[in-house]
């Protein structure tokens, strides 16, 4: 198991080394000149030059890029905002744990709310809780989470004002931002677990269990939840990438300075460093998070952390033989 998550962390380092050269082709051949935006569209044409020139504009792409990967993954310097002057690390470490936090909390209730809403309707196949929860996840996939966010906000900040519409504190701020978000994520799960559980109470050993007398809660949640919970686990994994990603909307409608609004900001202001280094540690995050999901396989089914165990074995065996 420690070799298998040695590999899957040194896998990390040309995933990262091919985040950032993809970002950072983009960003370069993106459309509008940095050092105009910088400056101002008042700017001569000498103090555009002299700017282009400062921030390496005028080099070749190549050099630019092999510079950018030497100071970013040898000497681990992600350098200074174009537009504020503001170390782009501060601003990362300032920032992640917010959009961590909404994530996670997005990602919670997501679990809470689907995983039930997918079993009841496993369950009651085929009548009235399926039907309602499968029209509840219909909705769910459908509505934009943006338009949501912005129904969620006259709802219970202009006209209940119950909880606030915008901008960052305690955990009052999450609430709104985290339902927004999660409303996807809620009907994905509730699918994926009505699908896994009907495959698996349908199996002979559910029907065995129920033949001796267990208790079908105990069937239900002990015996099919736990064997079905792979896929669901990694739907889990999944949204939390997309969950991940899909702060950038939600921050930007709550006004949340987080992950999401600082590389939108730098997006528009063609702020290159900042949005090639906030794409890799997202892509680091992302990565951390489907190892995380791999171990839980085997945390969650025997058979699996099995295979490992073999594959251990085998190595021994072969190098005794050999």
């Amino acid at each position: 198991m420690a070799k298998y998550v040695l590999k899957r962390l040194l896998w990390m380092i040309p995933i990262s080394l091919g985040v950032a050269v993809l970002v950072f082709t983009l960003m370069t051949f993106c459309p509008g000149d940095p050092a105009e935006i910088i400056l101002g569209s008042t700017a001569t044409e000498e103090n555009l030059e002299a700017m282009r020139e400062q921030l390496g504009l005028n080099d070749p792409f190549l050099m630019r890029l092999g510079d950018y990967l030497n100071d970013t993954f040898l000497h681990f310097d992600l350098g200074e905002s174009w537009t504020t002057g503001v170390s782009i690390a501060d601003s990362i470490v300032e920032c992640l744990p917010r959009t961590m936090t909404l994530t996670i909390i997005t990602l919670l209730i997501a679990i809470v709310i689907g995983i039930p809403l997918g079993v009841i309707a496993a369950v009651y196949q085929n009548r009235w809780p399926d039907k309602v929860s499968m029209v509840l996840a219909l909705l769910g996939v459908s509505v934009p989470n943006f338009w949501l966010a912005l129904l969620l906000v006259i709802l219970f900040s202009v006209n209940l004002g119950w909880l606030p519409a915008m901008g960052i504190g305690g955990i009052e701020y999450y609430i709104l931002p985290a339902m927004a978000g999660a409303a996807n994520g809620i009907a994905t799960l509730a699918r994926q677990s009505r699908s896994s559980m009907l495959d698996v109470i349908r199996s002979d050993y559910i029907t065995t269990a129920r033949a001796k007398g267990v208790p079908e809660i105990q069937v239900i949640l002990k015996h099919a939840l736990k064997n079905g919970l792979i896929p669901i686990i990694t739907v889990i994994g999944t949204q939390f990438g997309k969950q991940l990603g899909g702060t950038m909307v939600i921050e930007t409608i709550f006004a949340i300075p987080g992950m999401g609004q600082l590389i939108i900001t730098a997006v528009n202001s063609r702020d290159y460093p900042v949005v090639q280094s906030g794409s890799i540690f997202l892509a680091i995050v992302f990565s951390l998070c489907m190892l995380a999901v791999d171990l839980l396989y085997a945390a969650v089914d025997p058979r699996i952390k099995a295979q490992y165990s073999k594959g251990k074995v085998r190595r021994k065996a072969v190098a005794a033989n050999g």
